[in-house]
């Protein structure tokens, strides 16, 4: 569940695509609702569970979507009571950056790490799901990396901070383009060596990389995998990378204490959530 689609998938036991699309979300529950018993209408009889990942604060024993990110409007809806009263299946759901977390543990860069991290501003730790006592563990979103902005500033938090989107919108606007979400044209000036593009990016990769230097003092992971659409640009994760040595050289003795994780890009882009999802699912109906 997005704030601009829904993507939906058929799959298998072993996380195989069988079928997929997206629809656009809506702007109110009753017609999402509506949009997902057209889905789950679509393939009725051929499936003997449903999984979902959505964002905000998930009760994943309850099946409630508390708060709904950008879907305000999902706010307390019980999936067990809507699509699990529909079809009379197994349900599950997850918070959208914990099932990027759990795909890449199943299948992807994390598979066979005791300890890691998947960060798409927001955080899964590796090995077992950390969900947290009120389900909100791994919300780095709200790790504060700059206090100095004013703790009632938005810009004190990597919510803002590490934001992809508005990297791309902040290079794009110094670059005069009408359409400040275009990231390949703001990757395009960012490649060809525009300075004020390149310095937008550079500030922005060592936020990144601050954000992961704080959470390797907690969980002190062998990796970090960067999720979202802009981790298929490679030189993203080699700026991070940079950045995060830089920030060990420029201190010795944090140098000497602190063991650089490996950084690298998901393994699965666009599909991420579907797999992590099904395997939330898979989880639960085994215990």
């Amino acid at each position: 569940m997005g704030g601009t689609n829904v993507k939906y998938a058929l799959m298998d036991n072993e996380g195989q695509l069988l079928e997929k699309g997206k629809r656009p979300s809506a702007d109110n529950l009753d017609d999402f609702v509506a949009a997902l018993y057209e889905v789950g209408d679509q393939y009725k009889g051929k499936f003997t569970g449903i999984a979902v990942c959505a964002p905000g604060k998930i009760d994943t024993e309850k099946m409630i979507i508390h708060y709904g990110g950008a879907l305000t409007f999902l706010d307390g809806l019980n999936l067990k009571e809507t699509l699990g009263a529909r079809y009379g299946v197994a349900v599950s759901v997850e918070n959208d950056a914990k099932a990027a977390a759990l795909c890449e543990q199943w299948l992807g860069e994390l598979k066979g790490v005791d300890t890691g991290a998947v960060v798409t501003l927001g955080t899964g730790v590796g090995g077992k799901l950390l969900h947290g006592s009120s389900f909100q563990a791994g919300e780095l979103s709200w790790m504060i990396t700059n206090q100095g902005a004013g703790l009632k500033e938005m810009a004190a938090y990597t919510a803002a901070r590490c934001s992809a989107v508005r990297m791309v919108e902040k290079v794009n606007q110094e670059l005069g383009n009408e359409d400040l979400d275009d990231g390949l044209a703001a990757f395009a000036a960012i490649k060809s060596g525009n300075e004020e593009a390149g310095k937008i990016f550079r500030q922005y990769c060592l936020d990144v990389a601050v954000m992961i230097l704080n959470l390797q003092t907690v969980i002190n992971g062998e990796k970090v995998v960067i999720g979202g659409g802009i981790s298929a640009q490679e030189i993203l994760i080699e700026e991070i990378c940079r950045q995060f040595g830089e920030i060990l050289q420029d201190n010795p003795i944090l140098g000497q204490q602190v063991i650089p994780p490996e950084i690298v890009a998901a393994k699965f882009r666009n599909d991420t959530n579907l797999y992590g999802a099904l395997f939330a699912l898979l989880q639960g109906m085994q215990k």
